[in-house]
């Protein structure tokens, strides 16, 4: 039976599942329709085929909308669950954030097995559906709709000026036609006082009424017929004509076997032998170019063919024989003396000259030629190769994507712990934002041959795989990720900004302090920070900074220590000036710069022997070094203000009294 706690978390997650899955194919169906809805508008589509074309669009998009619904809802339910300590008190119950998130991988495992089916076996199906239908629909012509004051050009060949029109009867006023379908030199242009136009029965033709007009046409095909090279035209004048144009109004729907030979038509099967068949024929291809080069004479001299030894024996002239009749051998030509090319110019005359190189240049440019054609059509195949093996590729890249986003919104919204739609919705569109980025950058470079296929498509997942696996780390060791005051401690020390202390008084003390105790801690912190500031100011050469003797990290953390406890210790004091003097004890902490090495005996030497990076962190030492010898004087000095005001406290002599607040 399935346990209780991986029954709720299915139950949290798969919900969110499906709403933020039909949430994001919505989007991207969406951007489907803005990107082609010029393709759509306008040629008076049945809601069928619409219908139709959405629901293939809509499969088509899957690849994309899945993993960033993972995204999103794993982020949603592990913030729900931060959010309402429900993942505290798993937590604290001793149950393990992998243990939390068991059933949900299992069930990204088979979300992914689900994922590379339907990449192989339905989406080339609904590739080739989509594509054929988009195209045919581009293909059909536009509803007839003549607008009035502009030319209309929807008509194959005709150009349609109206000036006005009666919508009620149909008919149409101050009609101007261009005729080109015969081409500019034989253009025929009619003008009519009115006119109509109807569509035939079968939407393949219109027939156009005109009344009272006259018609102008070219009869350049009879100009040879002719005298004095003069153009003859034909004017004529009508009160009634007709006119039958071709327009076909239909929706032809195209063959889906010339989309299904293509690459978005084939399963992974198909792909490969696709792949295999083309780098059989480029292999073939360039067999048979490098030995027509090789056979080709250059300058009247051509290659000879390999002679055999003299020492062979009969069966090795044989073999040679049949390898040669297979695949000729041909060996360099070599002379005795470099051809004397000037020597035929000097011998000829300037034409024949001009002739030998007019010659030359053409053979020249027909070879180049030839090979430029070769060169393109091994191209074009390999390009061919680049496309299939990209969609080869992408049926595999589909399943990882949903188990590496699962592992960036689980762990990430187990960190944040927040919930609801709005900042899980930020960062899950951020970060696939990201994804997407990289991903077409990586897939445009493979397809134009600029990084190897599986390096392309697999980019996206090389990037996102560590940022998934440190989430990960992070959230199951319950690492403060997002504490700003973390990170904000962490560039103070490095670059060496210190903190203020800032005590205030306490409204509550528990302990008294004791005056004697106190003067003691005083003085053992006056007397450490004295020393270590002497230990400071004595000069270190290069190799001993690097060997570690400047300063002990022991002794430093003994000396912070002191000062952290004997401030905790004289917080509780009643008396407001030796607060006071507590917010100007200085804040002192371990640099990495103070013992770079830290006690290793290879990094020292490492460090010692790179001048270049040594020399400038033992500079930046030195200055710190002073700066923190500086910084314990003044604890010394701190610590004196205040041993002084507890003694004099402390005197009997003294009239003064101290109520406590």
């Amino acid at each position: 039976m399935i346990k209780r706690l991986y029954l709720f978390m299915l139950r949290s997650f798969v919900p969110l599942l499906v709403m933020t899955f039909f949430i994001c194919l919505f989007i991207v169906l969406m951007q489907f329709l803005w990107k082609y809805i010029n393709d759509l508008v306008g040629k008076g589509l049945s809601v069928d085929l619409l219908a139709e074309l959405f629901f293939y669009a809509a499969l088509t998009m899957i690849p994309m909308a899945l993993p960033l619904a993972i995204l999103l809802a794993s982020l949603m339910t592990f913030g729900n669950l931060g959010e309402n300590f429900e993942l505290t008190a798993m937590k604290a119950a001793g149950v393990s954030l992998i243990k939390v998130m068991r059933p949900l991988i299992v069930l990204m495992v088979l979300i992914s097995i689900g994922a590379f089916f339907f990449q192989n076996n339905v989406l080339p199906i609904a590739q080739t559906k989509m594509w054929t239908l988009l195209y045919s629909m581009r293909q059909k012509s536009p509803e007839l709709e003549i607008p009035e004051g502009v030319f209309y050009d929807q008509i194959p060949g005709i150009n349609l000026y109206v000036e006005s029109k009666n919508r009620d009867t149909g008919t149409l006023y101050d009609v101007m036609i261009y005729d080109m379908s015969a081409g500019f030199d034989n253009a025929r242009v009619i003008l009519a006082d009115s006119g109509k136009l109807v569509s035939a029965s079968d939407r393949t033709h219109l027939y156009l009424t005109l009344w009272q007009g006259e018609q102008f046409e070219n009869l350049s095909d009879q100009q040879a017929a002719t005298s004095m090279g003069s153009t003859p035209y034909r004017r004529e004048t009508f009160d009634f004509k007709e006119i039958l144009l071709s327009f076909d109004a239909n929706f032809n729907r195209m063959d889906e076997d010339g989309m299904r030979n293509q690459y978005v038509g084939k399963n992974i099967s198909e792909l490969q032998a696709t792949i295999d068949s083309v780098s059989h024929r480029i292999d073939s291809v360039g067999a048979t170019n490098s030995k027509e080069l090789r056979a080709t004479p250059f300058l009247g001299i051509g290659p000879t063919p390999s002679v055999p030894r003299p020492d062979s024996d009969a069966a090795d002239d044989r073999a040679a024989a049949i390898e040669s009749s297979a695949t000729p051998d041909l060996a360099e030509v070599t002379m005795d003396k470099p051809l004397n090319v000037d020597s035929i110019f000097r011998a000829s005359t300037s034409g024949r000259a001009i002739a030998y190189l007019n010659q030359a240049l053409n053979k020249a440019r027909r070879y180049q030629s030839e090979y430029q054609f070769k060169g393109i059509t091994v191209d074009d195949n390999r390009r061919v190769i680049r496309r299939h093996a990209i969609e080869l590729q992408k049926k595999f890249t589909l399943s990882f994507a949903c188990i590496i986003f699962f592992f960036i919104g689980a762990p990430l919204g187990a960190i944040i712990r927040k919930g609801g739609l709005g900042m899980p919705l930020v960062i899950s569109v951020l970060l696939f934002i990201v994804y997407y980025i990289i991903d077409n950058t990586g897939y445009k470079m493979a397809r134009d041959g600029k990084m190897e296929v599986w390096q392309g498509m697999w980019l996206s997942a090389a990037v996102l795989l560590p940022l998934g696996v440190f989430l990960t780390y992070k959230a199951v060791h319950d690492s403060a990720v997002f504490n700003m005051d973390a990170y904000r401690a962490f560039f103070r020390s490095l670059i060496g900004l210190r903190e203020k202390r800032n005590i205030a008084m306490k409204e509550v003390r528990i302990n008294d302090v004791d005056s004697t105790e106190a003067i003691d801690m005083l003085s053992r912190l006056r007397s450490e920070a004295i020393n270590m500031a002497a230990c400071l100011n004595q000069k270190r050469s290069y190799l001993c900074y690097w060997k570690g003797l400047t300063v002990a990290h022991s002794s430093f953390a003994s000396l912070r220590a002191n000062i952290e406890s004997t401030v905790e210790y004289l917080t509780d004091s009643p008396r407001p000036d030796i607060i006071d003097s507590l917010n100007a004890m200085p804040t002192v902490a371990w640099r990495w710069i103070y013992d770079p090495s830290d006690g290793r005996k290879a990094l020292s030497v490492l460090g010692a022997v790179l001048v270049p990076i040594g020399v400038p962190l033992y500079l930046i030492a030195l200055l710190d070094f002073r700066r923190l010898s500086s910084e314990l004087k003044q604890i010394a000095e701190v610590a004196d203000t205040i041993a002084a005001k507890l003694n004099r406290s402390s005197n009997p002599t003294n009239t003064e009294t101290i109520r406590p607040q």
